[in-house]
Order: C-alpha cells, then structure tokens, then sequence
C-alpha cells in the first residue's frame, strides 16, 4: 500500500466510522417530525410521489447512461480521484446555480428543483463510477449507484443497512433479480424526500429560497460525491 492508498484506507475508516456512529439529538427530533408529517398524508398522494419518482429516476439512469462517456479503469488511483474530485465540484456548482434559479422563483420555480437536481446527481454518480472504471451498460452497476444515493440521503438505521450491502457487493450483487424494476422505489423515495424535507420547504419562498437553493444544492451535492468516493474506495481496495 503505497503513501496515497494509505490516506485514503484512513479516511475511508473515518468515514465508515461516522455512518455507524449513533444520530445527533436533532437529527432523531426532525426525523420525528417528518413521520408525522408522514403519517398525515394520503396514501394516495404517497403513491403518487412513488410513482413520479420512479419514472423520473429511471428516465434519468437511463439518459445519464447514454451521455456518459465509456471509461476503462486506467492509471493510479491518485490520477482517477483528482478527476473524480473535478467532476464534483463541477456538478456542486451546477446545483448550486440551479437551485438558487429555482428558489428565487418560489413555490413553482421550487417544485421544478426536484426533478432538475436528481438529473445533476445521478449524472454525475455515472461520471463517477465510469471515472473508477466501471461498466455501466451492467445494470448492476447502476443498482449500486442507486444504492450510493440511498446511502447518502437516508436515515441513520437505514443508512447501516445499506452500508452492509454495499461492503459485501461482490457477493449481493449475485443476488439482485434480472429486473430493475423490481428495486424498491417507495421506501427510496420516503427517504430521500424526508432527508431534504425541512431545509427544502424555505426554497419555496421567494427570494429568500434562492439563498436556501444555493447553499442545500451545493452542499448535498458535495456530500453525495463524497459518499459516491468512499463508496467505490472501498471495491477499489477490495478489488486491488
């Protein structure tokens, strides 16, 4: 293990360790909050955002597949994590300036953050896994993306769950159906809708949803990178 492989096994442990780490006081209280939130709306209205969520998600794995660029895995490990860290950057940015135009329009212009945002994630989920050598024409591959953003935008016991798959993908990865759609999109959208919840109800006002898009947008962005880099870290070290 060379100096560089070497920081990153270290801050790979770091962050394994914050995602087994007990919740925050305030993390626990807004998580209350939402499953009240939760249990106050229609079941029709939960099938709904199911329904819409799923068409979105899969039109957008399959769009962002077709304008991502094949990559074979070339190079050090060094080389690949500083386009890597290029690549989020860029697409924070791009959030960011997204939902700051969104926001400042208000309760419309907020609603169409949704869709807009995911497209600039998943997208760049796919620059990334292809920046690490992976083949996305294997649906599995992108089952695992999914499950990166699952990780990043989900709550604490959840989070421990998927962690867990994601550490054994060699071996889960046999296990997935040959059908995509059977992937579990209701509780995928429960959890990635309460994560924003809160902070994306102040993008709907106006003007000063702009300032809340800006800084949400850029900052879950950045903290999906970060979870998409330690993520394939870890097959890197696994596979290496």
């Amino acid at each position: 293990m060379d100096v560089y492989e070497k920081q990153v096994y270290d801050d790979l442990k770091m962050w394994k360790k914050s995602i087994h780490e007990d919740p925050s006081i305030f993390g626990s209280m807004a998580k209350s909050v939402q499953k009240g939130i939760n249990n106050i709306i229609p079941e029709r209205v939960h099938k709904i955002m199911t329904d819409a969520i799923r068409q979105m998600t899969k039109s957008v794995i399959f769009g962002a597949y077709l304008t991502t660029q094949k990559r074979s895995k070339t190079g050090l490990l060094p080389g690949i994590e500083e386009k890597v860290k290029k690549k989020v950057d860029v697409y924070s940015k791009t959030a960011a300036a997204e939902g700051g135009i969104t926001g400042y329009g208000g309760i419309l212009m907020g609603l169409a953050d949704l869709p807009l945002w995911l497209s600039i994630k998943i997208k760049m989920l796919f620059e990334i896994a292809s920046l690490y050598g992976y083949d996305l024409s294997n649906y599995k591959e992108r089952i695992y993306i999914l499950h990166i953003f699952q990780l990043t935008f989900s709550r604490h016991q959840q989070q421990k769950q998927i962690f867990s798959l994601i550490n054994n993908w060699e071996k889960e990865k046999e296990k997935l159906p040959e059908d995509i759609n059977e992937f579990d999109w209701r509780s995928f959208q429960i959890e990635y809708r309460d994560y924003l919840d809160l902070a994306k109800l102040m993008q709907l006002i106006p003007g000063f949803g702009a300032i809340v898009g800006i800084y949400i947008n850029h900052k879950l962005t950045r903290r999906l990178g970060h979870f998409a880099m330690n993520a394939y870290r870890m097959r890197w070290l696994q596979n290496n």
